[in-house]
This record gives structure tokens, C-alpha cells and sequence, in this order.
């Protein structure tokens, strides 16, 4: 939720916002959901603001957000009987922003132009997951950090017996720091090869597969600048899910890749002729 809805859900809450009442609402126009002396309230800006929310759309959040608008319209009408608002540095500026926000995107949307991903594409990039598996996967855990120093601290404190997680939380560099160091389930072909770790580092992947469930790595497994300590939690035989239970997630992968692709392409045609300096 946008950092304006939330303000308007909290005067909502700390004023009330007065519902329409049934009267008005029968002589509501079609594609309107409410309207604040004389300003219509459509249903298509309700529908924007409930996928800027990301929460499944339901009656009682729809009614909630409807309020949300009607007061951000009462508030902006206040502010448009005052006119020296519209001159202030940060108005122009944000105007200026939403403007060119506004005819980007739509430039964009005509100049773009992914190549659409196929039900082949989607099932051949199945095919080549699926045989990239091994036997056996892996549930892990690993703790990221910058230097020897502390990779040393952090295996000293677990020999001592301290939680995994607590100390992933504590000294982890990785984004997955929160969940305690947790890595999804994976699965590698043995011996681990360059190119089929599955995007994990080649040295981490082979630390994991040697790894017993509940073991932790005695030594740090040196990746560059950066030191993991490893540990895995559980082992398993590989689970292979259904194609139709990942095609949905596959083809979305595949269409952000393409978009990627394209936008780098129209990038790059562009640049050919500007002059840049930096």
C-alpha cells in the first residue's frame, strides 16, 4: 500500500468517513462509485487502488478503500481553494514527476515489444529444469559474510552450540538473513558441475551435496570476496512437481526475461545516437 493510502486509511480511522447512503447510491451513475460534491469517485480508480493494496480484493476492503478516496478527494478539494498550494517547489516538482512518469510508461508500452512466449517454450524450459535434478534434494541453510575474521567467530559460536538461524540473523550479509539463512529446496546432479548448480555458487553447491542432514560445514567455503558457512537441515528424494503446477510460473519467468531482453535491445538502440556524459 502506497505511503498516501495509508495516511488516508489512518483518517479514516481517526475520523470516520461518512458512507454514502443508500439514496445517493441508487442515483450513482454507471462506473461510479461515489461522488464528493459534484467530483465523481469512478470504479476504475477503486480498481487501481486495490491492486496498489496487493491483498485479495474482498467487499469489506473495497468499502474501506472507497472511504480512503472519498477523503483524499475532501482533502484535496480543501487544498484546491487555496491556489499559493499549487505554487509550492514540491507541488510543481511532483507534478512534474507524475507527467513525465505518465507519458514514459506509455511511450514505453508503444515501443517495447517482447516477443510472446510459446506453450513450447514454457514445456521445453520444464524439460531442461527437470533434467538438470538429481536424485536427491537438499533443504540448507547458509550464513554470508565479508571476511575470515568473522566466518571464524560465527564457527566458533556454533561448535559452542548456538542456534544456526539466530547466528544468520545476526552475522548474515544475504538477503535470506530474516528466515535464519533459509535456502529453498535444490537439487543437483553428482558430482556438481560448473553451470548445473542451479545459480548457487559452484563451491557452495558441492558443500551442500557432501553435507549430512544436520551437519555444518567445519571449515568457511570461500566464494570470491565472500565466506558461507553451511549447514543442511534436511536431505530427501527429489520431488519433481507436475507441469501444470509450474507452467503458470515458468511462463512468467520466460515473459520477464523476454521483456528484459527487449528493453536492453531498445536501450542500446538508443544510446547509438545520444549523447550521453557521466
Amino acid at each position: 500500500m502506497s505511503k498516501s493510502i495509508r495516511t488516508f486509511a489512518l483518517t479514516t480511522l481517526a475520523f470516520g468517513v461518512v458512507t454514502t447512503s443508500s439514496a445517493w447510491a441508487d442515483a450513482l451513475p454507471s462506473g461510479v462509485v461515489a461522488i464528493v460534491n459534484g467530483t465523481q469517485i469512478t470504479q476504475a480508480q477503486l480498481d487501481r487502488a486495490l491492486a496498489q493494496t496487493g491483498v485479495t480484493a474482498n467487499p469489506n476492503v473495497a468499502q474501506a478503500l472507497k472511504q480512503q478516496l472519498i477523503a483524499r478527494e475532501l482533502f484535496r478539494q480543501q487544498a484546491a481553494k487555496n491556489p499559493s498550494y499549487e505554487k509550492l517547489p514540491t507541488v510543481k516538482q511532483a507534478v512534474q514527476e507524475a507527467h513525465d512518469a505518465a507519458i514514459t510508461q506509455a511511450w514505453l508500452k508503444d515501443n517495447i515489444k517482447p516477443a510472446p512466449v510459446s506453450d513450447e517454450q514454457v514445456k521445453a524450459r520444464y524439460d531442461a529444469i527437470v533434467s538438470s535434478l538429481g536424485d536427491k534434494e537438499y533443504k540448507a541453510r547458509v550464513i554470508q559474510v565479508g571476511d575470515d575474521v568473522t566466518a571464524t567467530q560465527v564457527i566458533t559460536q556454533l561448535k559452542q552450540g548456538t542456534d544456526f538461524a539466530k547466528l544468520a540473523q545476526q552475522y548474515s550479509t544475504a538477503p535470506n538473513k530474516a528466515r535464519g539463512g533459509e535456502l529453498d529446496w535444490v537439487s543437483f546432479k553428482v558430482p556438481v558441475e560448473e553451470g548445473k548448480s542451479q545459480n548457487l555458487p559452484l563451491p557452495l553447491a558441492r558443500e551442500i551435496v557432501v553435507l549430512q542432514p544436520g551437519a555444518i560445514s567445519a571449515n568457511p567455503v570461500e566464494v570470491g570476496n565472500q565466506r558461507y558457512i553451511v549447514k543442511v537441515d534436511a536431505v530427501r528424494p527429489t520431488q519433481v512437481p507436475a507441469y501444470d503446477s509450474v507452467k503458470p510460473a515458468i511462463k512468467q519467468a520466460l515473459e520477464t526475461a523476454e521483456l528484459e531482453r527487449a528493453t536492453v535491445q531498445l536501450v542500446g538502440g538508443l544510446l547509438k545516437t545520444a549523447k550521453v556524459v557521466q
